[in-house]
């Protein structure tokens, strides 16, 4: 039977005493205060220091303590600090130790846990609405085990007990024997050490036994006090919610409230597109931002056309003349009136071939702390973080690229235009539209395996084809490529960089987006904005988005600049505002752009421009003088249900509805995103898992084989990197951007029905 430790006679996280520290020759040992307390080790000259003074401190997390004598220990974290320390008398001395060591367990344990890396997050049961049931099971099972454990000291302390007796007689009867001086000074010494033993042996198990106590006395109501706290925050978050509404409805009343001079808005775009021309005189504000966004001076503002151009019909209007120049740019707005119309017929030829999917089954009402888990995550790249699927929706990213053609019409149209300018409008506003499915979108995609696929078969109902393929893992890359028979091709390579901050997540797409038109062989390129999720702590989750958009016709010069401002909880303008203005190469311009990424965009034609006052930091903007703003798009309202099927949009709920025909590799064959849209979690995790780890296999093989072949140059035989299988990495000409490329046989094998060529990923 091994030794029972002795434990501090008052047992807690803190443990105070005088102790005497070895100084230097001179001096010796000193008299010192020491504190013990979160693992951490501190002393002071006195009492009274500490307010204000620490001497020194020692983290136990790494120490060692050894005992060198009687009174003597050292304690020391490897060579930086080291502390030799006296006590008054030996049980002195054996109070510390004990208190050091569990204070030394309890740190190392602390630190173990916030060590902990993502890897373990799979092991997080998704059903946490049972959080409460499995929490009183973990505190009953600790109860029997530590009522256990003081049986076990209990049985040790009868034992010490009954031999410490009988070697205390024993000693008793060698004394009376009048044996030598120095072997009575030795027995003298083993007695006191045998009474030391049992002494602390009875604090070890009196301290186990009042703790029991208290915790079995004190167990129903923390876990009454425990239910109350969780209640009063859901509560808490839900009036602090409700308030920040409130809150936000008197801003707008009283801005509402505020009129502007008409000669500095724009009547046309209303409360949407108009741009305030006066400075705020709450700009002393600016550091008190809500959501931390700054709001930015607008860089030009529009006013109404003089009359004279409104009189003009839009088949005469490329014959005014204007500071700007309309050139041979000629706009009829009654056509694009028409073409922004959602109600406009369609085609003949274009009718659905199939009746597609309304529904998914609801999200199941799983709750989990996001926080709890994203707390280990602060600084580190997600994308390579193992996640339940908790957090995600039921669409893998190839899925979520492809929702980007969710208004293809506006691509459809472009390709109509005579007018590259005009076709820049539809671009750009193609460019904003793929935003709107975001906005209440908290659900977090999967993460496509290497070499997985996803196609969209359009062709008869839409006109067009789109296929998607995961190109890389690490980083996690994907290649997109869209061709409609309207004349237009769209391809895209996208990186996603994502970093949590402790409040917010930023994903960051980096890659860029190309758009090329037979007709004219205009080729258009641009790049997407940062998504930002807010309130990752406590709140509600929503969505931002923020940052700058160039989108650039390579041939003609022709450029749109975007500006998505980020949403400021004070600002005077509307949420989730969006404006652009069209330039040509000479960098006149010629259009500009208002409304909202979630809602709808609108166009007016420039007639003039001026240079108008100075902003809020003394730079001067420009006024332009536009026509009635034109509705180019408007998002689709969302399916009946939304809220209850991840807010999936129309086309959304359709992409992993089940096809016959579709690659093995495709995202609609994917187990685990099955699963979860079935409402199946628990097995949703493990087949995630059971994935991830066959991803990983299957890259160690690569990784081993590209080893053998880098050692075999005789044969001219090369490191084996991952090839994609229906897309090759090639310089675009136009762009200058190295990306993936369609290299095409998709379609074909399709149509044969052979897929020999693909790898089993699932």
């Amino acid at each position: 039977m091994s030794e029972p430790k002795s434990p501090t006679p008052t047992p807690g996280d803190t443990y105070k005493g005088w102790l005497f520290k070895w100084t230097n020759y001179i001096k010796g040992y000193q008299r010192r205060w020491f504190v013990l307390s979160n693992g951490l080790l501190s002393y002071y000259r006195t009492q009274a220091e500490m307010g204000h003074t620490c001497r020194g401190t020692i983290n136990l997390a790494t120490a060692n303590i050894a005992v060198e004598d009687s009174c003597n220990f050292v304690i020391s974290n490897g060579g930086a600090q080291t502390y030799h320390l006296k006590a008054s008398s030996e049980v002195e001395r054996q109070r510390w130790i004990t208190a050091l060591e569990l204070a030394k367990a309890k740190a190392v344990q602390m630190q173990a846990e916030s060590d902990d890396s993502g890897d373990d997050f799979p092991a997080v049961s998704p059903n946490s609405g049972q959080g409460g049931d499995c929490r009183n099971t973990e505190i009953q099972s600790t109860l029997r085990t530590l009522n256990s454990k003081v049986e076990d000291l209990a049985t040790c302390n009868d034992l010490i007990v009954k031999h410490g007796s009988a070697l205390q007689r024993s000693l008793s009867e060698l004394e009376g024997l009048r044996v030598a001086v120095d072997m009575g000074e030795k027995v003298k010494q083993v007695t006191e050490r045998a009474t030391l033993f049992r002494i602390t042996s009875n604090a070890m198990i009196n301290a186990c036994r009042d703790f029991l106590s208290m915790a079995q006395s004190h167990s129903k109501r923390w876990q009454k006090a425990l239910q109350t706290e969780r209640e009063q925050r859901i509560r808490l978050e839900e009036t602090l919610e409700q308030l920040a509404k409130q809150h936000n409805h008197l801003e707008r009343a009283f801005r509402g409230a505020t009129v502007l001079p008409p000669s500095f808005s724009n009547p046309a775009l209303g409360n949407k597109g108009g741009v305030s021309g006066k400075a705020d005189a709450s700009d002393e504000d600016d550091d008190n931002e809500f959501f931390d966004a700054m709001e930015e001076p607008a860089e030009f503002i529009t006013v109404p056309a003089d009359p004279k151009y409104h009189r003009r019909s839009g088949s005469n209007i490329s014959g005014i003349s204007s500071e700007t120049g309309t050139d041979d740019q000629s706009v009829n707005f009654d056509e694009l009136s028409l073409a922004s119309n959602p109600e406009s017929p369609q085609p003949l030829e274009l009718e659905p071939v199939r009746q597609r999917r309304t529904r998914i089954p609801d999200k199941p009402n799983y709750y989990l702390n996001l926080w709890s888990i994203m707390k280990n995550c602060i600084g580190k790249e997600l994308s390579k973080i193992p996640m339940p699927v908790n957090f995600n929706e039921p669409l893998s990213m190839l899925q979520r690229l492809s929702e980007d053609l969710e208004y293809y019409e506006l691509l459809d149209k472009a390709a109509k235009c005579h007018s590259s300018l005009e076709q820049m409008c539809y671009v750009a506003a193609f460019t904003v539209s793929s935003y709107s499915t975001t906005v209440h979108r908290t659900g977090k995609p999967f993460n496509p395996l290497l070499g997985e696929t996803f196609e969209l078969d359009r062709h008869r109902e839409c006109g067009y084809r789109s296929l998607c393929e995961q190109v890389s893992h690490h980083p996690p890359a994907a290649a997109h490529h869209a061709f409609s028979e309207k004349g237009w091709t769209l391809r895209q390579e996208i990186t996603l960089a994502s970093k949590f901050r402790g409040k917010y997540l930023s994903i960051m797409p980096l890659g860029s987006i190309q758009c090329i038109f037979e007709k004219s062989n205009n080729h258009y390129s641009w790049k997407k904005v940062t998504t930002t999720v807010h309130n990752i702590i406590v709140g509600k989750l929503w969505i931002d988005q923020s940052g700058e958009i160039d989108v650039v016709n390579h041939k003609t010069g022709d450029r749109c600049h975007l500006k998505f401002a980020p949403y400021s909880y004070f600002s005077r303008d509307v949420p989730r505002k969006v404006t652009g203005v069209v330039t040509d190469k000479d960098g006149k311009a010629h259009y500009v752009l208002s409304g909202t990424w979630d809602e709808k965009m609108e166009f007016s034609k420039i007639m003039q421009s001026s240079k108008g006052e100075n902003g809020t930091e003394g730079k001067q903007r420009t006024v332009y003088q536009t026509l009635k703003a034109k509705e180019i798009w408007r998002k689709n309202p969302l399916p009946e249900g939304a809220e209850n099927m991840y807010y999936f949009s129309s086309l959304a709920l359709t992409l992993n509805e089940p096809e016959e025909g579709v690659a093995p590799t495709d995202s609609r064959r994917r187990p685990d995103q099955r699963l979860m849209e079935e409402g199946h979690w628990d097995e949703a995790n493990a087949e995630k898992q059971r994935l991830e780890e066959k991803q990983r296999s299957a890259r160690r093989e690569r990784e081993k084989e590209a080893v053998k072949a880098a050692s075999s140059p005789e044969e001219g035989a090369h490191p084996d990197t991952y090839q994609a299988l229906w897309f090759e990495k090639i310089d675009d000409p136009v762009s200058g951007e190295t990306l993936h490329i369609y290299k095409g046989g998709y379609w074909e094998a399709k149509e044969q029905g052979n897929w020999d060529l693909c790898p089993d990923i699932f």
